[in-house]
């Protein structure tokens, strides 16, 4: 997706966790990043240069379409998930506007899928996204891509929209209270 003009390059927030910190997840329920979803992704962003954030998922035979291949929507949502941990490094709220996916080879089951998300430019609310999932090492086969727009939104997006028992349960957990005073990430 091209930015439109007059958008701006990203900047990254100061406060912003350092390059190869382990972000952790946003939400423990999250099928992305949280650990309480037993068939999630399990997904565990570190962030990166910039506004770069990097992951590694592996495919587990319940995240199958095809026999031995990897759903694509399963990879679609990695791919989105990875995009969505580069607010962390701006210290912004944001949900998945748009999402176009490329599928460009097979990912079959016990592969580890590593993943890398970049944003590319901001114009208002508009985050613009680019990220590539590839198989045989970060530096390896790109097996498939995406580019997202996500739009920057206050908390009340969550609070006024999802259910009281989980938004109950996100407040009640230490670690989402300390990260949800440095900036105002989720719920």
């Amino acid at each position: 997706m091209r930015p439109p003009d007059g958008a701006l390059a990203a900047v990254r927030h100061p406060g912003a966790p350092p390059p190869g910190e382990l972000l952790g997840s946003h939400y423990e329920r999250c099928f992305g990043c949280g650990g309480g979803q037993p068939h999630g992704l399990h997904l565990e962003a570190r962030a990166g240069e910039g506004v770069n954030v990097t992951a590694e998922f592996r495919v587990r035979p319940v995240h199958q379409g095809a026999p031995g291949l990897a759903h694509g929507g399963v990879l679609t949502t990695a791919l989105d998930e990875t995009m969505g941990s580069l607010g962390w490094l701006m210290q912004v709220i944001a949900v998945t506007g748009r999402l176009e996916t490329d599928f460009v080879r097979p990912v079959p089951v016990d592969t580890v899928l590593h993943l890398d998300a970049t944003v590319t430019a901001v114009h208002g609310r508009k985050i613009f996204t680019t990220a590539t999932g590839r198989i045989g090492g970060p530096d390896g086969q790109v097996a498939v891509r995406a580019d997202a727009v996500f739009i920057q939104v206050k908390v009340e997006h969550f609070t006024d929209n999802g259910r009281d028992e989980e938004i109950q349960a996100a407040m009640a957990d230490p670690d989402q209270v300390r990260r949800s005073r440095a900036f105002e990430v989720n719920p």
